[in-house]
């Protein structure tokens, strides 16, 4: 067996992309033949050979060149599988697994040496797998323990803030939010998710989403739940005086006229993507308001009702 052994940036990336929140026979699966092809020079392996080859012995070759790789940077053969078996466990808890993905998860990757050359701050799977070599919980979104599943990049960046307002830390208590981008991308989400996970899914929609919510009860389980929206969408939420603290803050350096019209107008956004034309700033964009809002959060004052009431059945 000839091998390219893989950098530690390589190999970084590499597990990074195999303890993200996805499936695990497409995430091993990926990452494993990946290495395979572009790593192991002899014996050399089509795409389409790899794509006939036992799970097993896709995983014993992989999981090889992450080793060889690993001891030429850390010279480390004190190997421990104690991690493997409670990221495979992790893996099984929260997705449902079958004989093949569990083949796949049954490694013997020396995660132990992938820690000690993992930077001080990291990201919250990698953070997560640098929990798992100790008893500590390090309060960074993983073991995923419930989805939140919502329309837009407003709600994934401003829910955990308000969360936290309300005494619940979203990365304490597992809670992994993604934004569906559109609500037509949440039904499907959900279907995807319905089927492969064992943990509970919290769906919010905006209250255009009717048809949407239709859609999405015939798949409801026992453990999912569905909030729509009272009336209009997550940014009419938004208490008036968060958006004027936040426009301020935007405008502070720009001579500009009081902010009127905001307390009579119907839709949040359409208000504000005039304010953003007629007042001369750059294109307004969901996500960079939400961030210029995230910013201005200060106390529990800055959380309406409905979000309170959000939160307060996201975290039951």
């Amino acid at each position: 067996m000839k091998i390219k052994p893989l950098n530690k940036d390589q190999i970084i990336i590499s597990i990074d992309r195999l303890t993200r929140f996805k499936e695990p026979e497409t995430k091993y699966l990926r990452v494993f033949k990946e290495i395979i092809q572009n790593n192991l020079l002899e014996p050399k392996y089509k795409k389409s050979d790899l794509d006939l080859m036992d799970y097993e012995e896709i995983k014993e070759l992989a999981a090889k060149i992450i080793n060889i790789s690993l001891n030429k940077l850390t010279n480390n053969e004190n190997f421990d599988y104690a991690i493997n078996k409670k990221l495979a466990e992790y893996e099984k808890s929260v997705f449902k697994v079958d004989k093949n993905c569990e083949k796949l998860l049954d490694n013997n990757i020396d995660y132990k040496s992938i820690i000690d050359i993992l930077p001080e701050n990291t990201v919250k799977n990698l953070t997560f797998l640098k929990s798992l070599s100790g008893n500590t919980n390090l309060a960074c979104g993983f073991p995923v323990k419930k989805v939140l599943l919502c329309e837009g990049i407003t709600e994934e960046i401003l829910l955990p803030v308000f969360a936290k307002l309300c005494g619940h830390d979203f990365d304490e208590h597992g809670i992994h939010v993604i934004s569906a981008g559109g609500k037509n991308q949440v039904v499907k989400y959900f279907y995807h998710y319905a089927e492969c996970l064992k943990i509970p899914v919290f769906v919010l929609l905006d209250n255009d989403a009717v048809e949407n919510k239709e859609q999405i009860i015939p798949k409801l389980r026992q453990i999912d739940k569905i909030h729509l929206v009272k009336s209009g969408e997550f940014e009419d939420l938004l208490p008036k005086s968060l958006i004027i603290k936040t426009l301020n803050y935007l405008t502070e350096n720009i001579s500009v006229a009081p902010i009127e019209g905001l307390e009579e107008a119907e839709s949040t956004v359409e208000f504000l993507e005039e304010f953003f034309r007629h007042r001369g700033l750059h294109e307004f964009k969901k996500a960079d308001f939400a961030l210029a809002v995230k910013e201005n959060i200060s106390n529990i004052d800055d959380v309406s009702g409905e979000i309170k009431e959000i939160i307060k059945e996201i975290t039951l």
